[in-house]
C-alpha cells in the first residue's frame, strides 16, 4: 500500500495490532519511535522551527529530524506551516492528534528516567552471569 492509498477496516472488524496485516501496526511503529517521542516532546512546549528542533534534541542528525518530521506530518500528528519570506520560514506544531500521542509519550519517558539505574543494574548482573 502507497502512502497515498487510504485502508479502512471492514465493517465490524476491530483493529489488532497483533494481526500482521493490520495497519494499526504502523501506528505501534510511530508510537515507539525514540525520534517520534523526542519531537514530540520537544513539540509539547510550543511551535518551534527546524533549527530550534535540532538544539532541543541533541544527536539528533538533519536528515533523521527531516525524516521524523515529514512522518509525523504525513500521520496527522505535526502540523507544517512555511511562510513566504527571505529566508524561507517554517514552523512544526503538535495536531490535537499529536498532543494525545505526546501524553502518552510523557509516561515514558518519565517511566524511562525513573528506571534507568535499575536496567543498569539488571544489565550488570545477566553480563556478570
Amino acid at each position: 500500500m502507497t502512502d497515498s492509498q487510504t485502508w479502512c477496516l471492514p465493517a465490524g472488524v476491530s483493529a489488532n495490532v497483533y494481526d500482521p496485516r493490520c495497519p494499526s501496526r504502523q501506528a505501534l511503529d510511530r508510537i515507539g519511535d525514540k525520534w517520534t517521542t523526542l519531537v514530540t516532546g520537544a513539540l509539547s512546549e510550543g511551535t518551534l522551527r527546524f533549527s530550534e528542533l535540532r538544539r532541543a534534541i541533541p544527536g539528533v542528525s538533519q536528515k533523521m529530524l527531516t525524516q521524523t518530521l515529514r512522518s509525523l506530518e504525513r500521520d496527522g500528528l505535526v502540523e507544517r506551516v512555511q511562510y513566504p519570506t527571505i529566508p524561507p520560514r517554517v514552523d512544526y506544531t503538535l495536531t490535537s492528534l499529536g498532543q494525545g500521542l505526546e501524553q502518552l509519550h510523557r509516561g515514558i519517558r518519565a517511566w524511562a528516567e525513573a528506571n534507568i539505574e535499575a536496567m543498569e543494574t539488571a544489565r550488570l548482573r545477566y553480563r556478570a552471569s
